[in-house]
């Protein structure tokens, strides 16, 4: 198990199974994540790592919950699941004017897709078991408005996209470049500090900050995927 101190409030725990972000009280985080996302309050965030088939026929939210539990995990959980290599966990950390930043990147590319490929599964209320997925936490010590927290998930989500890009990863339903996977989750975790951000976009440092730390990020994880992926085909 490995322990990396994020910021003030956040501690990493990770290990081959799973990485698990605990907040020192729980703070406001508007995710995409399988277990309570959405625009929820949580302590913990737990990122777990399934196998890229299972028979299994407990539900996603229920195995995070159950994976909850096993870890004693005391409060609410924000939860996501990846069958990518917890090898591929790559962390951003910067202080820029007493404000602190985190990111925390896994990521897979067995289902890279680019925006608006054609999907495999054709009813507008289907679910997905595909598996690959670019897992983004974004951590904030800055209190952010309800829009800039929107905005900040905007600039990691194109800061992924140009990290996808500048790595010449291409769908395999279209060729063209992807932009993410078909399964990948996203989270901003709101500190509750005295500097309070209203916007961050690409015209503020903020953004700035934020978009180079989430496209480095998500750059050295899916480097490592794609290395150790060519060196199992050489095998």
């Amino acid at each position: 198990m490995s322990t990396i101190q994020l910021t003030q409030f956040a501690q990493l725990n990770s290990c081959n199974e799973h990485s698990h972000i605990e907040l020192i009280k729980p703070y406001q985080i508007l995710s995409s994540a399988v277990l309570n996302g959405g625009l929820t309050h949580a302590q913990h965030l737990l990122n777990i790592k399934v196998a890229k088939t299972s028979q299994s026929t407990t539900s996603a939210d229920e195995t995070l919950r159950q994976y909850g539990r096993q870890l004693a995990l005391k409060g609410p959980i924000v939860g996501m699941m990846t069958a990518a290599s917890m090898s591929s966990l790559r962390i951003e950390r910067k202080i820029v004017q007493q404000v602190e930043l985190a990111v925390v990147v896994t990521s897979g590319l067995a289902n890279a897709r680019h925006v608006g490929d054609y999907a495999e599964y054709r009813s507008m209320t289907t679910t997905t078991t595909d598996t690959g997925t670019i897992n983004i936490i974004v951590l904030s010590s800055a209190t952010l408005s309800s829009a800039a927290m929107v905005e900040a998930l905007m600039i990691a989500t194109e800061a992924k996209a140009a990290a996808l890009t500048e790595a010449n990863i291409l769908s395999p339903i279209s060729q063209q470049i992807a932009t993410g996977t078909g399964t990948d989750a996203i989270a901003i975790v709101n500190g509750d500090g005295e500097h309070h951000v209203h916007y961050c976009g690409k015209h503020v440092l903020f953004g700035q900050i934020l978009g180079q730390m989430v496209k480095d990020a998500v750059t050295k994880s899916i480097s490592w995927d794609v290395t150790h992926n060519e060196k199992k085909l050489r095998a």
